[in-house]
């Protein structure tokens, strides 16, 4: 009789974790709407499944509705409260909130902000993401309120002893923040020494767009472009530089092209973003029929991509 009953629950397990499945699907290709219902109906059926909540308030944060993202992470520090990363994402969206309210509202957040990201740093000593939003935090509150500079170089030598390349950003980010640029840039550039991520180039990049130094930029990408085993995303950062500062459509179109042609999943940059560059490249160059086609394969990817979806309309008015 238990063998029978198993069998007959068993095509319902199958259909919800399916659901499930087919709602991480949605969210990696970019279709939330279809994403945020199959959680829904996942939760429905599993109230207090943490990783469905977890995704659902990812996705309430993506849209920057912190109110119903707060609701989501505070259940799940309420229910998990020795999990360091639902305490960082936590203390991460009431900071969010505290921007987009004004600044007497704000300081009623600020202290739930610390607190959360304090208690993820210690509940978890090699929690990176959680020593640099603290890092940022520090440095960003003014000193009325509890922003330090000394704190923040406490969590940025943190850091350091986790990973010298985060170490390293940190403290570019320190100096840049307080006006010394010229330290800011040595850090930067002592980062992409230590470990090529990603993160790494992208945040000297940034350093050198708020610094209009567009041409250092290029060449120090170029420079690492031409080590041994470099990471194909430099390619797109170049494109990506290109079109931003509309700079040699040429530039633009052979950098993103390359990254195109050695794309792989390991990428950590989605096919769409390489696809809407090229479109736009071609819209500023006047090519519609073009600009169309790299758009249309952005939105095949992702159907619901705000940003093509927005560049599609302005290229129909070419």
């Amino acid at each position: 009789m238990r063998g029978l009953f198993i069998l007959i629950l068993f095509p319902f397990f199958l259909l919800s974790q399916t659901n499930f499945e087919l709602a991480q699907t949605y969210y990696a290709q970019g279709n939330i709407t279809k994403a945020t219902t199959a959680f829904k109906q996942y939760l429905s059926q599993h109230p207090e499944d943490p990783a469905t909540i977890e995704y659902l308030g990812d996705i309430a944060g993506e849209a920057k509705d912190w109110d119903t993202a707060m609701t989501y992470y505070k259940a799940l520090v309420e229910r998990y409260p020795t999990k360091a990363n639902y305490h960082y994402k936590y203390g991460g969206v009431l900071g969010m909130k505290a921007l987009s309210v004004n600044k007497l509202s704000a300081a009623f957040y600020i202290s739930d902000v610390k607190m959360h990201f304090k208690k993820a740093a210690t509940i978890d000593p090699a929690h990176i993401k959680v020593r640099e939003a603290l890092v940022e935090l520090y440095m960003q509150l003014p000193a009325i309120i509890g922003g330090s500079e000394k704190i923040a170089l406490f969590y940025a030598n943190e850091l350091s002893e986790l990973s010298a390349e985060k170490g390293y950003l940190a403290k570019g980010y320190i100096a840049n923040y307080g006006g010394d640029t010229k330290a800011a840039e040595q850090f930067f550039l002592k980062a992409i020494t230590q470990e090529a991520s990603l993160d790494g180039f992208t945040k000297l990049v940034g350093f050198y767009k708020t610094t209009n130094q567009l041409d250092k930029a290029i060449a120090v990408l170029k420079q690492n472009l031409a080590l041994e085993g470099p990471l194909n995303e430099l390619n797109y950062l170049i494109g990506d530089l290109a079109v931003g500062y509309n700079l040699d459509p040429q530039l633009a179109i052979e950098y993103l092209k390359i990254y195109l042609e050695n794309y792989s999943t390991d990428n950590d940059i989605s096919q769409q973003w390489p696809y809407l560059r090229l479109a736009q490249v071609y819209k500023n160059t006047g090519d519609k029929t073009k600009a169309l086609f790299w758009i249309e394969k952005a939105l095949a990817i992702a159907p619901e991509f705000e940003q093509a979806l927005k560049e599609k309309r302005l290229i129909q008015q070419l």
